[in-house]
C-alpha cells in the first residue's frame, strides 16, 4: 500500500475512535461510523469495523455536503455533522435501555464479537441489545444490571472467546457465509451450502441437548453438549436424526440438511457456543 493512502486509512481509523483509550476497542468506532453514514445513505457495505474505500468514500462526501473541511477524517466536526449517530465516544457515559448514540453502536458491535448478537447494529439500544447486554455480563460473572459502564466495556475489549475443542466439520460442502459481520447485522455461524438431504454429522462427541422445532428461525434443529461447556448447533435440518438424551460418538449422522425455518435455501447452519457465547468454528474445525 502506497505510504500516503496508508497514513490516510490510519487517520480515518484514529478519527473514528476518538482518545487514545478507545484503541483498546479497535474496530468498534469505525463500525459506529459505519453505522452512522450508512443512515445517511452514504454507505451501503458491511458494518465490519474494518476501514476500507467504502467508508472513507462515505466520509469525504459527507464532508462535502456539510462544507467541512473534505480530509477523510472522522474528527469532532465531521461528527458533529452526523448527529445523535455521531456522539458521545465509548466510555463517556454508562450505556442502559434505550440511549442510543454513537457509543450504542461501538456497544453493539462489541457485543456481537464477543458472542452475543443483538440484531442489527443501529446505535440504539433497544429490547434485543439491552437483553443481549445482561446475556454478556452473566456470561462474564459481571454484575447483571443491564448497564454498560467501565468493567462491561473492560470485559467487552477483551479478545473474543475461543473453543478449547478441536472438532470434525459436519458436512462435506462448502462455506458459505462466514461467522462475523453480515449487512448490519452479526452472523453467529457458518453456512455449509449443501444439498437437501445431505447428512449432517456430529462434530464431536456429546449428547443431545436438544432436536426439534426452533421457533426463533433456526427451524428443524439439532444441539449437541460436549466437554468444557461447549455446544453444537445444527439448524435449518430437513430431518432429525437423534432424539434428546441421546449421546453419539463423533461422525454419527444427527439431521439432513434443508432448508426450514428463516433460510432463503438449502444449507447447514452450524454454531458453536462456548457457555451460551458463540465462538467462530473456524478456529475448531478441521
Amino acid at each position: 500500500m502506497p505510504r500516503v493512502r496508508r497514513l490516510a486509512v490510519v487517520a480515518l481509523v484514529l478519527g473514528a475512535l476518538g482518545a487514545p483509550g478507545q484503541a483498546r476497542a479497535a474496530g468498534s468506532g469505525t463500525a459506529a461510523l459505519q453505522v452512522a453514514l450508512l443512515a445517511r445513505g452514504l454507505y451501503a457495505g458491511t458494518v465490519d469495523g474494518l476501514p476500507g474505500p467504502a467508508t472513507r468514500t462515505g466520509v469525504l462526501r459527507l464532508q462535502r455536503r456539510a462544507r467541512l473541511v473534505v480530509d477523510g477524517v472522522a474528527g469532532a466536526a465531521t461528527r458533529r455533522a452526523l448527529g445523535w449517530r455521531g456522539r458521545p465516544l465509548l466510555g463517556a457515559r454508562a450505556l442502559g435501555a434505550d440511549t442510543r448514540g454513537w457509543d450504542v453502536a461501538q456497544l453493539q458491535f462489541l457485543l456481537g464479537r464477543a458472542g452475543f448478537p443483538s440484531g442489527a447494529v443501529d446505535g440504539v439500544l433497544g429490547a434485543r441489545s439491552a437483553a443481549a447486554l445482561r446475556r454478556f455480563q452473566a456470561w462474564a460473572r459481571l454484575a447483571v444490571d443491564g448497564r454498560a459502564g467501565p468493567g462491561t466495556l473492560a470485559a467487552l475489549r477483551r479478545a473474543p472467546p475461543t473453543s478449547p475443542l478441536r472438532l470434525r466439520t459436519p458436512v462435506s460442502a462448502p462455506v458459505g457465509d462466514r461467522f462475523g459481520p453480515r449487512g448490519s447485522r452479526f452472523h453467529s455461524g457458518l453456512d455449509y451450502v449443501a444439498d437437501t438431504g445431505a447428512p449432517v454429522a456430529a462434530a464431536g462427541a456429546g449428547c443431545v441437548a436438544s432436536a426439534g422445532w426452533d421457533p426463533g428461525g433456526y427451524g428443524n434443529l439439532v444441539v449437541l453438549a460436549h466437554r468444557f461447556g461447549v455446544t453444537s448447533w445444527y439448524a435449518h435440518l430437513s430431518a432429525l436424526a437423534v432424539r434428546p438424551g441421546a449421546c453419539v460418538a463423533a461422525g454419527t449422522v444427527v439431521g439432513r440438511v434443508g432448508a426450514t425455518g428463516r433460510a432463503t435455501g438449502p444449507h447447514l447452519h452450524f454454531e458453536l457456543r462456548l457457555r451460551g457465547a458463540a465462538i467462530d468454528p473456524r478456529g475448531a474445525v478441521g
